[in-house]
């Protein structure tokens, strides 16, 4: 049972909100109103009797440990009808896995000092009596507090190895990517087996990626990826030692931590870890500090409610120097209409007001001589209003079309890690809807416009998202987030597009592995039914399927196949009946679109000899052949560089991602033929992947 904030557990600490919650234990963060202290209470969700026996064993040989890169274990209690509680010091700072989000690949120095630091922490486990084994090393369990020192975290998980134990008892850590062969099942596990956790967790460190898994690899479906494949610079030296670590066989590894940290530091050219203030670099001091919310493939997800604290911060009156500021912009605004700049820019011609790009959005100015499409009814936009937004002083409505309200799209304002956001048609109000710290991106709209799928991790803006899961959140509660209900795979899962029923995902992944003959990495497209609860692979060929798009009749899926140059290709739903769309090959076409008749087809044209990306379409009765027109058509103001677009509803707009000082991204949008262009959100950090809310119903 969750522990609601406020609560006083054992007359000493007191909830202040949730951290983390997986299928044994969850993990609070408190305060020992005793002696006025931050701590962390893991509560043991598991109340058998072997686990709560194992539970208050494993506590009383915590409580003795003492070592600086582990957390002191300072008090354990059970609470009869409740649970069991174990209580320990509160790490501050940011976790590895967060690290390599922001970073995505570490300095070669730091892993190493990190990887010795952690060595040491197992020296003193393992040579424990009884020897304690972490069994669940990884990037989500080393902390860099903001000092610059490392802690392993989460004893949890901790197994005592003792002679006549066997392995099969107790709970296991079984993380993708980093846990060893021998965890899997009712293998033994030692020593060793943290050798090569730790060694997955510094190969992630280096390269930004999570592993061939070790029981994939045991089973000869995988090979591990050479870490000077995939970072040719790291010292040939430091890639066969964290290799060796990561050999699936137990006896090929590093026989003891002792032996990984001198290999470590030899690498280094140390024979001790350095006696430094900072053993790291410290990690940055957020400036808008949010609930942490885990999605990565090192983590289990973890929903955390927002705090009151944080809920009324969000919506606190504006401070005194906001209003100088603002009283400032309407005298010199009330002047500028005074003196009649504004109008006679406005006579200069059919020249649209583009306003310069700032923290806030601009609103929406269309000139245009076709008629106004539907607008929301403020009742209707009502309803779609989260909690945290970010609001433009005095704005008002303005004349719009497209027949949806909400802009979804990644950015990462206000974040070192891509966040999903809104941007609203009817007010110009930008509204964030995830604080997760391992990001999020590629929003998808469910088709009754309730709903929004997206991937996470996701740092920035990539062709492969490695690691990455498909989840869900309601726009209406933004705390609910769930997982699409699939086996997790480590390889990872990305460009989702929900259908127009409403009952299936479609979406790209790395599940298949390398092509047996030329090694190359595949991926293909699958759909999950929510229906049947069935989750099918639809493609499989030696090609490289992505960017999956459903026709308005659910009838077709358009997607992009890399074949010698990318191209558009036409099936069915399950992948039957696949056919060539594109019909130029010295182009390379993605993130298709269809029109909301069906009839067209719009992509992003680039040549294969690379050059500045556009926008085309094709009719579908065009299928194959080189009649793709562009758009705008020639003659007409230039869109490029731009890609990435979706079609409004009504199907007389479209909305874009366009860069063009060929460096900061962000939102336009344009009516169908690629006139009437105009800005949405203009802030000097990176947005992409825009998606029109789908028109609601009355």
């Amino acid at each position: 049972m969750a522990i609601t904030p406020d609560t006083l557990l054992n007359d000493r600490y007191r909830i202040i909100k949730i951290l983390g919650k997986g299928g044994m234990s969850s993990v609070y963060h408190a305060v020992d109103e005793n002696i006025g202290v931050l701590v962390a209470v893991k509560a043991n969700l598991m109340l058998t009797d072997d686990y709560s026996r194992q539970f208050q064993r494993e506590a009383n040989i915590l409580a003795t440990l003492r070592h600086p890169n582990l957390p002191r274990v300072s008090d354990y209690f059970f609470i009869p009808g409740q649970g069991q509680y174990l209580v320990m010091d509160f790490i501050e700072g940011e976790d590895l896995r967060e690290r390599i989000e922001r970073l995505d690949q570490l300095p070669e120095r730091e892993v190493i000092i990190m990887g010795a630091a952690i060595c040491d922490a197992l020296m003193y486990l393992h040579n424990r009596q009884p020897p304690v084994i972490h069994r669940d090393i990884k990037p989500g369990n080393i902390k860099i507090t903001p000092e610059g020192h490392v802690v392993l975290v989460d004893f949890g998980l901790v197994k005592l190895l003792e002679d006549n134990q066997q392995t099969t008892t107790g709970a296991r850590a079984m993380t993708p990517g980093y846990s060893p062969p021998e965890q899997y099942g009712t293998g033994r596990t030692d020593e060793r087996s943290d050798i090569y956790s730790l060694g997955a967790t510094l190969y992630a460190a280096l390269t930004g990626a999570v592993p061939e898994d070790g029981l994939s690899r045991l089973t000869g479906k995988d090979k591990l990826t050479p870490i000077r494949k995939k970072r040719s610079n790291i010292s040939e030296r430091l890639s066969v030692i964290i290799e060796k670590a990561l050999e699936v066989d137990a006896d090929k590894r590093y026989q003891n931590a002792q032996d990984f940290r001198v290999a470590l530091l030899d690498a280094g050219n140390m024979t001790t870890i350095p006696i430094e203030n900072s053993l790291v670099t410290p990690p940055p001091r957020r400036q808008n500090e949010m609930p942490a919310i885990h999605t990565g493939i090192s983590q289990p997800l973890i929903s955390i409610p927002l705090s009151e604290s944080i809920k009324k911060s969000a919506n606190h009156v504006f401070p005194w120097w906001m209003a100088t500021i603002l009283l400032i912009l309407f005298i010199s605004t009330a002047w500028e209409i005074q003196t009649g700049a504004i109008s006679n820019f406005f006579n200069s011609g059919n020249k649209l007001l583009v306003p310069e790009s700032t923290t806030t959005s601009n609103p929406l100015v269309i000139i245009s001589s076709s008629p106004s499409p539907p607008t929301l009814t403020p009742d209707k936009a009502a309803l779609l209003t989260p909690e945290i937004e970010t609001e433009i002083a005095g704005a008002n409505p303005f004349p719009t079309g497209g027949g949806g309200g909400l802009i979804a799209y990644a950015s990462n304002e206000d974040d070192v890690v891509m966040q999903l956001w809104t941007y609203s048609l009817v007010d110009g109000t930008r509204k964030k809807l995830t604080h997760l710290v391992d990001g999020a991106c590629q929003p998808t709209w469910s088709p009754n416009g309730t709903e929004i799928a997206f991937i996470s991790p996701c740092q920035t803006k990539k062709e492969l998202y490695e690691g990455a899961r498909i989840f869900t959140v309601s726009i209406s509660d933004l705390e609910k987030i769930t997982p699409l209900p699939v086996a997790v795979d480590p390889s990872g899962d990305f460009d989702p597009a929900w259908s127009p029923d409403g009952q299936k995902i479609v979406f790209s992944s790395l599940r298949p592995g390398n092509a047996p003959d030329s090694k190359e990495r595949l991926v293909h497209l699958y759909i999950y039914d929510f229906k049947s609860e069935e989750l099918k692979e639809i493609t499989d060929t030696r090609w490289r399927d992505r960017q999956p798009a459903w026709s308005p009749d659910g009838k077709s899926l358009a997607f992009a196949r890399k074949v010698s140059s990318n191209e558009i290709w036409q099936s069915a739903p399950d992948g039957s009946n696949a056919k060539r769309f594109s019909g130029s090959t010295n182009s390379n076409d993605n993130y298709p679109a269809y029109s909301r008749d069906g009839k067209i087809i719009f992509f992003t044209q680039q040549s294969v000899n690379g050059g500045i990306p556009y926008f085309s379409g094709k009719r579908l009765a065009d299928a194959g052949l080189a009649l793709e027109f562009r758009i705008p058509p020639s003659g007409q103001p230039d869109l490029s560089p731009a890609a990435e677009m979706d079609v409004s509803p009504d199907g007389q707009w479209f909305v874009f991602e366009r860069w063009l000082d060929g460096e900061n991204h962000d939102i336009y949008i344009a009516s169908i033929n690629g006139a009437n262009v105009n800005i949405l959100v203009g802030t000097p950090s990176f947005e992409f992947a825009p998606v029109w809310q789908p028109a609601l119903l009355p």
